[in-house]
């Protein structure tokens, strides 16, 4: 299915599925929900993490243009302070980016490969939380977007992250609006529900693309 660069799924039949949202939309619990199913899994946040790893070209040149007071105690990178630096500030953002994005793309690259080769007819989903924010569209055959409402992704931040309400909006700035990305998206799980809806709304998901899969649907 998926050739869309560098033939990294050679001549599988691998479906790829990006799953995104907007933050605190609950978009590792669909995906969790999607590997019990049988889905294999690249998480972008994971990548983003391993990509910028002491000692890294990532990491030399965000210390570089941000300074050391963005490495913690550990010798790693504060993501936290990190952040929200560039929450405040789209240029800086978009440095960040420019230090990091290319550098995620080809860890999925090769990441997708080995799945491709040794499971040809795999349905594989990229777990990418700013999936529209830097298009990444071209990467997979069919989107997801787990949605909640702005609301309740407000009320869900402050919670897991302690900040206060206007700290959790800021971050919700920078994304596309929720609502946007449902007009962009090919399926959409509605998470602002009960955990058993959920779930019953990602079983008739994956039966949906095993039948894409299989050139059924």
């Amino acid at each position: 299915m998926t050739k869309k660069i560098k033939d990294f799924t050679l001549d599988s039949n691998i479906l790829l599925l990006g799953v995104t949202g907007g933050i605190a939309t609950g978009k590792s619990t669909v995906a969790s929900m999607l590997e019990a199913l049988g889905a294999f899994t690249i998480d972008f946040d994971i990548l983003a993490r391993k990509v910028v790893e002491p000692g890294s070209p990532a990491f030399e040149e965000i210390v570089q243009y941000f300074g050391k007071g963005i490495i913690g105690p550990d010798g790693s990178l504060d993501r936290r302070r990190l952040s929200t630096i560039v929450f405040q500030d789209p240029q800086k953002r978009k440095i960040l980016e420019s230090f990091t994005h290319q550098r995620i793309v080809d860890a999925f690259i090769e990441q997708a490969g080995k799945i491709a080769r040794t499971n040809p007819e795999a349905i594989l989903q990229a777990v990418i939380p700013l999936l529209f924010e830097v298009g990444l569209e071209y990467l997979v055959d069919k989107t997801l977007v787990v949605y909640t409402p702005e609301r309740t992704q407000i009320q869900r931040l402050v919670k897991r992250d302690k900040i206060s309400q206007k700290q959790a909006r800021q971050i919700l700035k920078a994304q596309i609006p929720i609502d946007e990305k449902l007009r962009r998206a090919d399926f959409i799980i509605y998470n602002d529900r009960s955990l058993e809806e959920t779930k019953k709304q990602v079983i008739d998901l994956w039966r949906t693309l095993v039948k894409i899969q299989k050139g059924e649907h």
